[in-house]
């Protein structure tokens, strides 16, 4: 539990690692509370991970244009990691993508395809670089008021087959150019199955063609493109600043997160974490709501402090 008088023990099976050089948080249900917002202690945490000379990465499924919740709470680089591993995102940049992992639209039709197949009453949304567009049945979605309704294979067609704009319910559709915009998540969701039923499913049906995982506790799933998710794309970004994976301390709470937390060298879950989460990680945190990130970072960097780095 959290203490007013300093940082508080992390637990007995969640073992320090040695030198870490790089921080990989998820934000929803890890960094942020309920709330969705970053506490003073999480704020005062990362800043002195910072000074420490370790870099935080925040590693999350959404999209770049929802990062506003931590754009403010950066410090030395004040790169994301969003969609699942499918961009990288310059914070202080004003959110500039650096790299885009697409799904292919050809690879995304065959899953929808697959899914409707698989899972009748399955409805998509399409998350492109420039925002998202949605089914009708879909969940409403208020987020992005000016997002395009129509179904899937329209959304998806693609680039050079879209010449003019198409209309669905009195709405038009996405213009040309944004039908050549990369596609970073297809989302799927259904009514009536459980969220790890569904998953299931999907997995089945879809196979190796895309990367298929979840992280809302509604049935709603996240489909990337083959190889590509929070791990890969962190490995990348890891390699290219000479980090090794051993050096990688990560936090997380949901499926979408298991694979980064078994690629780093100490990875800690969070309190209020899915089941397969708490099984994987090496070791384990207090909840999103009681700070278990900034536990462990004031516990990782007062470390450092006593042995003079």
């Amino acid at each position: 539990m959290t203490s007013p008088n300093g940082p508080a023990p992390a637990p007995d099976d969640s073992p320090l690692p040695a030198r870490p050089r790089l921080i990989a948080t998820d934000l929803d249900g890890t960094l942020l509370h309920d709330d969705k917002y970053v506490s003073d202690r999480t704020i005062a945490a990362l800043a002195a991970a910072e000074r420490a000379g370790i870099e935080v990465f925040f590693v999350t499924g959404r999209p770049a244009r929802w990062m506003d919740v931590v754009s403010e709470h950066v410090h030395g680089h004040g790169m994301a990691i969003c969609a699942n591993g499918a961009a990288v995102v310059d914070l202080h940049a004003g959110g500039k993508l650096l790299q885009v992992r697409p799904l292919e639209r050809e690879i995304a039709l065959a899953v929808v395809q697959a899914l409707r197949d698989a899972a009748p009453g399955t409805s998509f949304a399409v998350e492109l670089t420039t925002g998202i567009h949605y089914e009708p049945a879909y969940p409403p979605f208020h987020q992005d008021p000016g997002a395009t309704v129509a179904t899937a294979e329209k959304l998806l067609q693609v680039q050079g087959q879209v010449h003019e704009r198409i209309q669905e319910q009195g709405l038009e559709t996405a213009t040309e150019d944004e039908s050549a915009a990369p596609v970073v998540k297809l989302l799927a969701h259904h009514p009536d199955l459980t969220p790890d039923g569904f998953l299931a499913v999907a997995r089945t049906a879809v196979g190796d063609l895309a990367t298929i995982t979840r992280s809302s506790p509604s049935a709603l799933l996240e489909v990337s493109g083959p190889g590509v998710s929070k791990a890969s794309t962190l490995a990348l970004c890891c390699a290219q600043r000479g980090i090794s994976s051993d050096e990688v301390v990560a936090f997380g709470d949901m499926p979408n997160d298991l694979e980064m937390l078994t690629w780093a060298g100490t990875s800690y879950a969070m309190g209020n974490a899915h089941p397969d989460v708490l099984a994987a990680a090496s070791g384990r945190t207090v909840t999103n709501n009681e700070d278990g990130v900034a536990i462990v970072i004031e516990q990782i960097v007062a470390r450092r402090q006593a042995e003079g780095h």
